[in-house]
């Protein structure tokens, strides 16, 4: 329901300022999620409360935007700016569970939001963060694939983490975005191994499953020697060709992987013993894979829920390997109480498994089988039988006289089975097995079954010269019940009548002119065509061809015996335990297993020189200069999330316990002084500046009157930020909210910068694609009259054409949420070799979403798109160097990005920053006292959002860019291009 009283009671409860009747609202709430329940609808009172300073309030909070942020995006992105100040909480849980939020939201325009997120994430002091990051990080490339370059960067930081948390998160990471790039796991291989007893059950299974895959490119096959004594025995007399390899020798870290896995086989956790089985299995000599048998027998008694998948693996292992299992035969005896698909499977095994010593017991066993009431099982059984027969010659005949036995019992599915059983056997001995054909050929007047009919009649013409007397009379009888057969026995009964005819022509040549009369009128084309052809090649006419010559070698050729094959064969060329494996089949995201490689790879690639690694968090001169840092930062609101990695590091217990008095306005300021401390281009002069500020802040909090939550939430401004995220996608009805909330700036003199000649211009439509008329398109930087919301677009249309284009005008505009379009005036006519320009506005709503269009003249009508670089989503304004000051003061914290880089000689002097800055984006130059200090300030176009950006340089050419907007989405992709100018 959208709303109920309960709902209610609920929203008055997570609005109150006691603590302990939100956290009964919470978990009310996060129990009717688990219950399938809809709880979307109180998503504006949940989310107000992610300030709260209660820690297990947060936590539920955190849960239950996890569970609506993929599906009320709307809602999640409008408290984007909530989640970011999460990342700073000095509470770990609270630092991951926004992680995991910001990462559960998609949507493309936050992907530089989420990459800044991972990387700082990846940083974090917390091991708990940082797993949380390497499980972001599929998510992030599912997201965008063209981040992986970034996100593989931050894997390789992440694989060298020496924590145990963090290693099968971010293993798994590495799988899903580059399992290819195997040069990451070198330098990381041994660790891996000796971590590998103390990571998490999880990420055991995948650092494994992985390190199989390496291993089978990294190191030799241990059983060479094995292979080339076999291949010897086979070829004596070419033993002398056989290539002569150089004695194995097993590599120190091919014997570490084992041996650091072999205790896991004690694992309680049936994943784990599954996963270390396949990798002594692929990777193992012969002679020590035996050590998994009895984990997996083990495994099988205790675990009944994962029988099935150990049952699949022992299948698969049994056939090269069955000498491991052989001890433990009796475990594979099939139970009454098993399931149908675990008894085939014990089937399998057990058919795997018989040799010459075993055979009896196992017949034996398979005779108490047949009498069981699961039909399918029953078949199974019949064809495990066949199987032992044809496997070892020694049983063949005692097999096949139970078989026959068979026949006479009261089940049809079971004398049917048995049938195809017994014609698959008698195809290796026919000659001797006379008597078994003659009394088969006596059931076809009691087998229904069209498969065991079909099979008998196959039997009779196959072996038509062993029961001469009998065979034309089944003939008879299959004539007369022709047109009442089902067409796989009617097929067999045309062949048994051609082979017949050509064997004992006398006998047989009426009832064959009979039968092929009978099929030549049948309804299945099969068997028309089947009868017309069979009647060209058995009975030679003038207008037969040379095949008629040959019909006795077609029809009575010798046929090879069918070959009896376990399912199971070959199907280890899949990696065990895998789904690829399981279905018999490759399936979506399966990395296949490598062959083993002809020659050793270089093993130095595994060297690692020791280091002493510093954390970046503890890089600090000394312990002095981290306590002067951490006494000079003191956070005033733990919601504003301020505190950098330093003082989280007492983050469990700083939570609670830290002063909630300030306001969100004094945090503001809090924030610029942190920012600026951290700034490693301030001066001395600033730094005692910035003291002083300090002095005058922490006054003005502690004279201010505490303010409610529920007003301190209201008046936050990252809050108006986060609803300009989401007006930027999709709701143009809050343009005017935030125009009310958030004023834009007075404006002096809106300057344009740069000249008209120095636009680019971009290719709207090719003069090949427009069949003569080429267009090309700039944003103008001039405001567009007729709606100042709007970016001017510049359009120019040249005709190349030989005729004139008449009614050049735009139809069919297809946008996004919120976007809107001023079309230009229609132009009526464009001579031929002229060009003209037009100017149109475009509302893009502060995106770079793409405004598509239909370009049409008066025959074409042309698809189209014009999509903005985002700084040209801005206009200039002009401001003092104070107003600068103030206001990037009041955009800190989360709002401002700061970036470090290194400018090119030629781009080293202040005008050749200036003219950069202003191509890349329409902001207009601030005055600035210092000349290493270049500020440009600019509004964007729709809803006047502020950006501010200063670029202060250093005379070795370094550089530091930092970009204050209160749209972060629109921040992060300002620093992109601005980064993209200066360096090239």
């Amino acid at each position: 329901p959208s709303s109920s009283p309960r709902h209610d009671d609920l929203k008055e409860m997570l609005d109150s300022n006691k603590d302990s009747l939100k956290l009964e609202a919470m978990k009310r709430i996060v129990a009717m999620i688990a219950r399938g329940k809809n709880a979307s609808d109180l998503f504006p009172a949940v989310v107000k409360n992610v300030a709260c300073k209660n820690i297990e309030v947060k936590k539920l909070v955190y849960v239950y935007l996890v569970r609506y942020a993929e599906e009320q995006q709307d809602l999640a992105l409008l408290s984007i700016s909530t989640f970011q100040r999460g990342l700073k909480d000095p509470n770990q849980l609270i630092r991951a569970s926004a992680l995991r939020v910001l990462s559960s939201i998609r949507v493309t325009i936050i992907v530089p939001i989420m990459m800044l997120a991972i990387k700082e994430a990846a940083s974090d002091m917390s091991p708990y963060v940082r797993k949380t990051a390497a499980h972001a990080i599929p998510k992030l490339y599912s997201l965008d694939p063209e981040q992986k370059d970034c996100l593989i960067e931050v894997i390789e930081k992440l694989l060298a983490d020496k924590t145990t948390l963090v290693a099968g998160s971010v293993v798994m990471a590495f799988e899903e975005v580059c399992p290819e790039r195997i040069d990451l796991i070198h330098k990381n291989y041994r660790k891996l191994c000796n971590l590998l007893i103390d990571v998490e059950e999880w990420g055991q299974v995948v650092i494994i499953n992985m390190l199989t895959r390496y291993a089978r490119t990294q190191f030799l096959n241990p059983n060479m020697n094995v292979s080339i004594a076999e291949e010897k025995e086979k070829k004596k007399t070419e033993a002398t060709a056989i290539v002569k390899r150089k004695p194995y020798v097993m590599d120190p870290d091919h014997r570490l992987l084992l041996r650091n896995t072999k205790p896991l086989l004690q694992s309680r956790n049936a994943a784990v013993v599954m996963a270390v089985a396949q990798l002594y299995f692929h990777l193992a000599p012969k002679a020590e894979v035996g050590v998994i048998a009895k984990a997996l027998v083990r495994l099988m008694r205790s675990h009944s829920e994962v029988q099935y998948v150990v049952l699949q693996n022992v299948a698969t292992m049994s056939i090269k390997r069955r000498g491991m299992f052989e001890p433990y035969l009796k475990s594979f005896y099939i139970r009454s109480t098993d399931p149908t698909q675990i008894k085939v499977l014990k089937l399998e095994v057990l058919t795997n498994l018989a040799n010459e010593t075993n055979i009896s017991t196992i017949l034996r066993e398979f005779q108490t089988y047949i009498k069981s009431n699961d039909k399918d099982f029953v078949a199974a059984t019949i064809q495990a039988i066949g199987r032992c027969a044809t496997n070892i010659g020694e049983v063949r005949d005692t097999c096949l006289n139970g078989l026959v036995q068979l026949l006479s019992n009261r089940d049809e599915l079971v004398v049917a089975e048995s049938v195809v059983v017994i014609k698959k056997l008698l195809q290796m001995q026919p000659e001797q097995h006379s008597d078994i054909i003659k009394h088969m050929a006596k059931l076809t007047d009691n087998i229904q079954v069209p498969m065991a009919r079909a099979s008998i009649l196959w039997l009779i013409g196959e072996y038509c010269e062993h029961v001469p007397k009998i065979a034309p009379d089944v003939l008879r009888k299959m004539a007369k019940t022709f047109t009442n057969e089902e067409d796989i026995v009617k097929l067999q009964i045309i062949n048994l009548a051609a082979k017949l005819y050509l064997t004992n022509s006398k006998q047989t040549k009426l009832l064959t002119q009979y039968v092929l009369n009978l099929a030549k009128y049948d309804q299945n084309y099969d068997i028309r065509d089947r009868a017309r052809f069979i009647r060209q090649l058995i009975v030679p006419t003038d207008k037969s061809g040379a095949l008629s010559k040959y019909a006795k070698k077609l029809f009575l050729a010798l046929k090879p015996a069918p070959v009896l094959e376990s399912p199971f064969k070959d199907r280890d060329h899949f990696q065990l335990g895998s789904l690829s494996h399981l279905l018999n089949a490759k399936a979506g995201g399966y990395q296949v297993l490598p062959d083993w490689p002809e020659a050793a790879p270089d093993p130095s690639v595994r060297n690692v020189e020791v280091k002493e690694s510093v954390p970046e968090w503890t890089k600090c001169s000394s312990r002095e200069k981290r306590k002067e840092k951490k006494a000079d930062k003191p956070f005033y609101s733990d919601s504003e999330g301020e505190s950098g990695p330093t003082e989280s590091a007492d983050s469990d217990t700083a939570s609670g316990s830290e002063s909630g008095s300030g306001s969100e306005e004094s945090g503001s300021g809090s924030e610029s002084e942190e920012s600026n401390e951290d700034s490693e281009s301030a001066s001395e002069e600033d730094e005692e500046e910035e003291g002083k500020k300090k002095k005058k802040n922490v006054e003005k909090i502690k004279a201010r009157k505490p303010v409610p939550e529920s007003e301190r939430y209201d008046s936050q401004p990252n809050t108006i930020a986060s609803v300009q995220v989401f007006d930027t996608i999709c709701k143009p009805a809050w343009l005017y909210m935030q125009f009310l909330l958030n004023p834009p700036l007075p404006v002096s003199v809106p300057q344009t910068i740069v000249p008209s000649g120095n636009l680019k211009t971009y290719e709207l439509l090719h003069r090949i694609t427009g069949e003569g008329l080429s267009v090309e398109y700039c944003f103008s930087r001039q405001p567009f009259s007729p709606d100042p919301h709007m970016v001017a677009v510049k359009i120019q249309f040249t005709n190349s054409a030989t005729s004139e284009a008449k009614s050049l005008h735009v139809e069919d505009a297809k946008l996004q949420s919120g976007m809107r379009i001023k079309e230009f005036p229609e132009i009526e006519v464009l001579p031929a070799g002229e060009t003209v320009s037009v100017v149109m506005g475009i509302d893009f709503c502060d995106s770079t979403q793409a405004a598509n269009f239909q370009l049409c003249t008066h025959t074409r009508k042309f698809f189209v798109s014009i999509q903005p670089p985002v700084g040209e989503l801005m206009m200039p304004i002009f401001m003092t160097e104070n107003e600068f000051k103030k206001e990037q003061g009041q955009l800190m914290g989360m709002n401002e990005i700061t970036e470090k880089l290194t400018l090119e000689e030629k781009c080293q002097g202040e005008h050749a920053v200036v003219q950069r800055v202003t191509t890349a984006a329409n902001l207009s130059r601030v005055p600035c006292g210092s000349d290493k200090e270049c500020r440009f300030a600019g509004k964007t176009v729709t809803s006047g959002s502020l950006v501010l950006v200063s670029v202060v340089t250093k005379e070795d050419g370094a550089a530091q860019l930092t970009v204050n907007c209160e749209k972060m989405v629109i921040g992060t992709m300002l620093v992109k291009d601005i980064l993209q100018a200066l360096t090239q």
